[in-house]
């Protein structure tokens, strides 16, 4: 039997940042690794996640899910392999999927680890198209804004993770168009000439709301919201009547030190007979095997695209979260502990 390491190294909050995240808020400390108890698996990671919804988690504030702890290792979703066993239905060598990231190995109850096929698709894909962030975006707009072929869809944040997803999906099950909003040129020409998407905008161009209106002259009636703020007065301006609203992400307020203004055009939501409604990933798991099923066929079909941004080693974790926060990914942003 291969000798299990002794310890391993784990990203831990230990300061509430204000406003943007800097350094000194987090460390990379050694801590042991424990053999598994009964029930239990530990698993060598080998990828995690890092998300937009990680930055509320470092404040201590009421909210869906509960705050980081000061002094102890941050969470998020990672896929790894299992290296010592002590669980029925999961033995050494099988890759799961787990909710217990930003650390180089974790010890975890059995029935909190999903087993999934390396065959299939890159581990990696787990943790994205065909993990959290693609499950958000099928639950998003499929069950949550009610998609039907036909409908004009907005995305903001197309080149994300998400974003990327919903409008692939939208186009896929017969949209009338599809626009999406990115923060680089070299973005919007990934959505329009890989992605599918029928136009798209560089929201750091212009204002957004002439973007859109130039981009959906006949309006939209989805919208996909991944930034809040003027992306979303801008989709209230341009929606048709009885459009919806998915409320995903609101990542352009995630580090104001100050309250943000409310779309100044709320008012609009009552004539046009709008829907804006926000959505958590986890109240749509029964969703999640149609989800799989559609996604993997639409993969090996080619007809889904999907882009990753790895940054490699443990020791980066946090410039890779910082990273993300800056809109410096294209896809799905991982950080690789493959060695």
């Amino acid at each position: 039997m291969t000798a299990l390491p002794v310890s391993g190294r784990e990203w831990h909050l230990v300061a509430r940042p204000h406003g943007w995240p800097e350094p000194g808020d987090v460390a990379l400390r050694e801590a042991p690794v424990a053999e598994p108890g009964e029930g239990r698996i530990l698993v060598r990671n080998l990828y995690f996640s890092v998300d937009p919804y990680m930055r509320g988690r470092m404040n201590d504030t009421k909210s869906y899910a509960a705050p980081y702890e000061l002094d102890k290792p941050m969470y998020g979703g990672a896929v790894g392999e299992v290296i010592a066993s002590r669980a029925e239905g999961l033995a050494v060598g099988d890759h799961v999927v787990h909710a217990l990231g930003w650390r180089e190995y974790a010890e975890l109850p059995a029935e909190q680890a999903t087993r999934v096929d390396a065959g299939l698709a890159p581990l990696s894909a787990y943790l994205g198209v065909l993990g959290m962030p693609g499950h958000t975006a099928y639950a998003g707009l499929f069950e949550v804004a009610s998609f039907q072929a036909g409908d004009a869809v907005f995305v903001s944040g197309a080149a994300g993770a998400v974003g990327s997803q919903a409008g692939q999906f939208a186009r896929i099950k017969g949209a009338s168009r599809v626009i999406g909003s990115a923060g680089s040129d070299e973005k919007v020409k990934l959505l329009i000439e890989e992605y599918g998407f029928d136009a798209a905008f560089n929201y750091r161009n212009g204002p957004v709301g002439e973007q859109l209106k130039e981009a959906a002259p006949d309006g939209i009636d989805v919208y996909f919201d991944n930034v809040g703020g003027e992306h979303l007065e801008a989709a209230i301006a341009s929606f048709n009547p009885h459009g919806r609203a998915t409320l995903c992400g609101m990542i352009a307020q995630y580090n104001s030190t100050e309250p943000t203004p409310a779309p100044r055009n709320l008012g609009l939501t009552v004539g046009k007979r709008l829907r804006l409604q926000g959505m958590l990933v986890r109240d749509h798991a029964a969703l999640r095997p149609r989800f799989v099923k559609d996604v993997a066929g639409w993969l090996a079909s080619g007809e889904l695209k999907y882009h990753e941004t790895v940054v490699d080693g443990i020791e980066k974790g946090f410039d890779a979260f910082l990273g993300l926060l800056r809109g410096e990914n294209t896809g799905k942003m991982i950080v690789s502990l493959e060695r």
